[in-house]
């Protein structure tokens, strides 16, 4: 079992920033990436970056390439998403997620109980 907690979320108006910070506990040493999805009122839920542990590759859904940056610190067991440049669509529920990915920004497995993220034009 892996826990996760998230936070950071909060309200912002489009152009500005917000960092997601995600600490993990359980059997950290088991999952293959950690990552964020999200989830916008009446839309499905889209993984949005995905690190992978074994070499710290990295990958995103297209619609945020250049604006949301993943990193990792594994000493800490801690996953970090650096949003700049925010949109209002950017608005959702965002969720950490540590798992098992084929290369691609969707990393399933275990979800944190999310952090709501709130964009203003």
């Amino acid at each position: 079992q892996v826990q996760l907690v998230e936070s950071g979320g909060g309200s912002v108006q489009a152009g500005g920033s917000l960092r997601l910070s995600c600490g993990a506990s359980g059997v950290i040493y088991s999952v293959h990436c950690m990552g964020w999805f999200r989830q916008a009122p009446g839309k499905e839920r889209e993984g949005v970056a995905a690190i992978y542990t074994a070499g710290g590759s990295t990958a995103y859904v297209d619609s945020v390439k250049g604006r949301f940056t993943i990193a990792q610190d594994s000493a800490k067991n801690r996953v970090y998403l650096q949003m700049n440049n925010l949109k209002s669509e950017d608005t959702a529920m965002y969720y950490c997620a540590a798992g098992y990915g084929l290369g691609g920004p969707d990393c399933r497995g275990y979800l944190g109980q999310g952090t709501q993220v709130t964009v203003s034009s």
